[in-house]
């Protein structure tokens, strides 16, 4: 049984940014703009510090384990409600 709380992308990227912005990680600029679902996991996408010739960057690693971060543990409480 699926105990998980349905609740709109925009709840979920309000409570996402802010636990983004309150991490001990947060780097200024990080934020998920925008979240889907698949296969029960929450995948967070955002601006990713690339280089001028789109390059990963430190910025880089940082958020992508941010987003990791916040899929492994928001993927447990939430799903994303359907229109």
């Amino acid at each position: 049984m699926n105990n998980k709380i349905a609740i709109s992308e925009l709840e979920l990227l309000m409570i996402a940014n802010q636990i983004i912005q309150d991490h001990a990680d947060y780097i200024e600029g990080m934020r998920a703009t925008s979240v889907t679902e698949k296969d029960e996991v929450l995948i967070f996408k955002g601006e990713f510090f690339l280089d001028e010739q789109g390059l990963p960057t430190e910025k880089t690693t940082a958020v992508f384990n941010m987003f990791k971060y916040l899929a492994l543990h928001l993927s447990k409480e939430f799903c994303l409600a359907q229109p």
